[in-house]
């Protein structure tokens, strides 16, 4: 349950390293520019007609709409003089959203224990969902779980009771994602809803099961930030529901269900590939602290995933 957890990030825009890597001089960003002129004056009805022409999704609100024709206008115009390939960073996006045991009220001195562990695995290429990862976990410090948990997560006392302890799942999602041969064979990056699954939760429980952080989780993109400034919203427009609504989509299955949730993350991350948003790690871990990665700094796909030491 993560509806009362929010954090402050800084944002990245990206300018610096846009403007490194095209020359603005050619007459093609012109060309660009006056096109975007134009599609800015359409009206809702103007933009899905368009949009239908392409054969292009035409459900969302106005400003993702005008977002999807000038991708699609900038994209043709730029692929046919070869600056771009159309290509995703990443062969693969890893998307989590944990469960965690809460109690009513979020008192501060709470410890939050991981008890689902999902894993949606996103194909760049397809744009599909290509598979699904999903264990339960048993919790250690407070291994009954509150009603409160119980009825926000759907998750059930002799669910946990029956569950491996978190290194162990770990273990499991680590050879599933040696299976798949992400960080070998194809490249990845993990991403998440928001900067708590990683920099809250995951830490908090490596700490409880004393080992350390997993490498391969120690960068992630965080599709909130991704979102707002791709669409160009305010932060108050990034909750997923409202993404979903704003992207013209419902949310489906239950949530706070850990699967239910990265499924419906991992949609969200599809249609914005659709609409031509190249996915990149905009945060990470260091020291235990949470930091921005600008988008400035050279791509790099996550590592080939290993089972962390044990703390000493």
């Amino acid at each position: 349950g993560r509806q009362h957890c929010r954090i402050s990030d800084e944002e990245t825009n990206g300018k610096t390293s846009a403007a490194s890597s095209n020359d603005f001089s050619d007459p093609i960003y012109k060309e660009i520019a006056i096109t975007n002129g134009y599609i800015n004056r359409m009206t809702r009805e103007e933009l899905r007609s368009k949009l239908a022409e392409f054969k292009l999704e035409t459900r969302g609100v106005k400003d993702v709409l005008k977002k999807r024709l000038k991708n699609y206008y900038k994209k043709q115009k730029l692929m046919q003089k070869e600056h771009i390939s159309g290509d995703s960073c990443y062969d693969y996006i890893c998307v989590v959203d944990f469960e965690a045991t809460c109690e009513e009220g979020n008192p501060p001195e709470f410890v939050h224990e991981i008890i689902e562990f999902p894993v949606v695995l996103v194909n760049t290429r397809t744009l599909e969902i290509e598979d699904t990862f999903q264990q339960y976990v048993k919790p250690e410090i407070n291994p009954k779980l509150s009603n409160f948990c119980i009825s926000l997560t759907g998750i059930t006392q002799d669910i946990v009771d029956k569950a491996d302890t978190f290194p162990q799942v770990l273990q499991n999602v680590v050879d599933w994602m040696r299976q798949r041969e992400l960080g070998t064979k194809y490249s990845y990056s993990m991403l998440t809803d928001g900067s708590w699954d990683m920099s809250k939760f995951l830490n908090i429980q490596c700490r409880i099961s004393r080992i350390k952080y997993p490498s391969f989780a120690k960068k992630w993109i965080n599709i909130r930030k991704s979102y707002g400034n791709f669409y160009k919203v305010p932060r108050n427009q990034t909750k997923l529901t409202i993404m979903l609504e704003n992207l013209g989509m419902n949310y489906d299955g239950r949530p706070h269900s850990g699967l239910d949730d990265s499924k419906n993350i991992a949609r969200i991350a599809i249609r914005m590939l659709q609409d031509g948003c190249d996915l990149r790690v905009n945060e990470r871990i260091h020291g235990g602290q949470l930091m921005t990665v600008s988008s400035s700094v050279p791509l790099e796909g996550a590592p080939a995933p290993q089972m962390p030491r044990y703390r000493n």
